[in-house]
């Protein structure tokens, strides 16, 4: 029975590094617009991954028409959100910007509304000062999309003033409900060149969305992933004599891997921090620094270790146990919080969940095991004495 829960503990750890390393991949595979598809046949030259909300420009500068078609995709703020596109002629802000917004309807189809956003307290549904034709939307995984073609603004222009934008809700009156105000709503909205795909604005462009995924890749791993799984190799491993001394170098492998990642990880943020000058998630940084604190306390505990045998042995187990689930406490709820930061599709949090939630069960069905395997421990022991001593009275 231990050779099998051994084995089966290996065998967990295997699909679960399997399953992150295919997460990532996916991950960096499908971070680019040019792995999406559509259901309609139009031919999208040029797309970019824009650099706030998680979302995508596709478009098609048609120079004869004066014309661009667009397919807009960006996961609403909530699922009966809101996502919209929009063309500022006259700046370079929200206040008169002819958008594209797009919302479920209460029969579950998505519709696409023209809106003349006059100003800020101002969106007024009707038709905008230039001609919008084939507009549909679609939603599926997590993402809306809007399908449009715009009639340029000026003739033979080839640089937009774009704004885009998500929101948690739609009024009964088929009206956008107020989106949020983080830097990131605030960010959406740059010039772009339809020629050469050059996006000028909207929060120093591509590079800092990849810093934020890499940012949360690495954290999610390390802190969310890696060190759950080196606490519960040394939890229940160990109960089994056939792990050996395997248990232990397992244990130790895990968690200096998620340390060394989370060093990573921590280091990202405070760059990231650094450029984002205003834009504070408190939370989110606190508990940060004092899972970096924590873990940083574990790792210098391994040259601090005394024998087992030594009278300070049991203070300094209650020290690395406690602060060893102190951190796989803090960083799942940092994992979470940093998913609401970044508002990635609903499937990578989903893929998360999942993976918290196996690693969950395999820590209850191992409790169970090994309090069934002391238990019985005990009672052997409990019972040897007595058989000892009855052979003892037998003539």
């Amino acid at each position: 029975m231990a050779s099998s829960a051994a084995s089966a503990s290996a065998a967990a750890f295997l699909f679960l590094f399997t399953v992150i390393s295919l997460l990532m991949t996916q991950s960096h595979a499908q971070s680019t617009c040019a792995t999406q598809k559509f259901t309609n046949n139009k031919r999208y030259d040029r797309c970019s991954d824009l650099p706030q909300l998680g979302s995508y420009l596709h478009w098609f500068l048609d120079t004869t028409k004066e014309t661009v078609s667009i397919v807009f995709i960006a996961p609403p703020a909530t699922p009966d959100g809101w996502i919209s596109w929009a063309i500022n002629p006259t700046g370079d802000g929200m206040a008169g910007s002819q958008s594209l917004i797009a919302y479920k309807a209460s029969n579950g189809s998505v519709l696409v509304n023209t809106y003349n956003i006059s100003s800020y307290g101002s969106i007024v549904q009707g038709k905008l000062s230039f001609d919008v034709t084939d507009m549909r939307g679609e939603y599926s995984d997590g993402l809306m999309r809007i399908f449009a073609t715009v009639e340029l603004p000026e003739k033979g222009q080839t640089t937009i003033n774009q704004v885009w934008q998500v929101g948690s809700s739609v009024t009964s009156g088929g009206s956008p409900a107020r989106h949020a105000f983080e830097a990131a709503n605030l960010g959406s909205k740059g010039s772009l060149n339809l020629l050469s795909g050059e996006i000028a604005g909207g929060g120093n462009g591509n590079s800092k969305i990849n810093k934020r995924n890499i940012h949360g890749i690495l954290n999610a791993v390390s802190w969310g992933i890696l060190f759950p799984v080196g606490v519960i190799i040394a939890r229940y491993l160990r109960t089994f004599p056939s792990a050996g001394s395997a248990w232990f170098y397992l244990h130790g492998f895990c968690q200096v891997s998620a340390y060394a990642i989370g060093v990573a990880g921590w280091g990202t943020g405070l760059k990231l921090g650094s450029e984002s000058k205003g834009v504070k998630y408190s939370g989110h940084r606190n508990i940060g620094i004092a899972l970096f604190c924590l873990a940083t306390l574990q790792v210098c505990a391994l040259f601090l270790r005394p024998k087992v045998e030594h009278k300070l042995r049991l203070y300094w187990n209650i020290y690395h146990h406690g602060t060893g689930y102190a951190v796989v406490v803090l960083g799942i709820l940092n994992v979470f919080k940093g998913l609401h930061i970044l508002s990635p599709a609903i499937k990578w949090r989903s893929a998360y969940l999942i993976i918290i939630s196996v690693l969950g069960v395999i820590a209850l069905i191992l409790e169970v095991v090994t309090w069934i395997i002391v238990l019985r421990r005990k009672s052997v022991k409990t019972t040897k004495p007595y058989d000892k001593g009855d052979a003892k009275q037998q003539p």
